[in-house]
């Protein structure tokens, strides 16, 4: 990886945003200013390193900054894994892309179902209740 390339890239979960950039360095991961080492809950880190664990020694020669904001711990989690997997298909080509696109698609297409809301007058997001007389 040249010196000069930078990639940003984002992504999406419900209400959250991930914004990472990938520059050169020594392999350093960051979560909003925390490194991913310290990152909890336990499980929330596992799965944003598994797109790191897939990829390999491309990671080493990188080091990567990412900001995540809006909804909760889990879409958080989702919009990282998915910014991660942009970015490590631009750097590492097709054969990177085409991995994780079998490990799981969603570290490059984003899920678009979001929460149905209410409707007007109930408390329910579902349709209209049913009336029982007449």
């Amino acid at each position: 990886m040249s010196k000069s390339k930078v990639i940003h890239t984002s992504g999406k979960r419900k209400r959250s945003v991930a914004r990472l950039t990938l520059s050169a360095g020594q392999g350093l991961v960051r979560v909003n200013g925390r490194m991913l080492d310290v990152f909890e809950p336990r499980l929330a880190r596992l799965r944003i390193q598994e797109p790191l664990l897939l990829v390999g020694d491309l990671v080493s020669k990188s080091q990567i900054n990412v900001d995540v904001y809006g909804g909760g711990v889990t879409s958080q989690v989702d919009a990282v894994r998915q910014a991660l997997g942009k970015a490590l298909s631009e750097l590492g080509g097709e054969k990177v892309r085409k991995m994780l696109v079998q490990y799981d698609r969603s570290f490059l297409v984003a899920d678009t179902r979001y929460k149905e809301q209410c409707k007007p007058n109930d408390s329910k997001a579902r349709a209209k209740r049913q009336k029982s007389y007449r």
